[in-house]
């Protein structure tokens, strides 16, 4: 039998739910994507009735505190592309 699930996010932009997904799995955070769009017919629908992002009930809490969590910039050093190579060589 599957586990109890609950909504914990809806928005107007399917992509915009992928992405969120995407980064719960990135966490170990299984998540659904749920539409009502007549199967890609009536992309439309979206309007009416917004993707929703699912979770499992134990995992809705820390999902939304990595949803809420403000983006912090990788610690990769950015600045070797600031200067054009010019050598012509890569």
């Amino acid at each position: 039998m599957g586990e109890a699930m609950t909504v914990i996010r809806q928005y107007l932009v399917e992509v915009e739910a992928l992405v969120a997904r995407s980064v719960l799995e990135a966490h170990d955070i299984p998540a659904v994507v749920l539409r009502d769009d007549a199967g890609g017919m009536l992309p439309v629908m979206h309007l009416l009735y917004p993707v929703r992002l699912a979770v499992r009930v134990q995992d809705a809490a820390q999902a939304l505190r990595i949803l809420d969590a403000p983006f912090v910039a990788d610690a990769m050093d950015y600045s070797r592309f600031d200067d054009p190579d010019t050598t012509g060589t890569l």
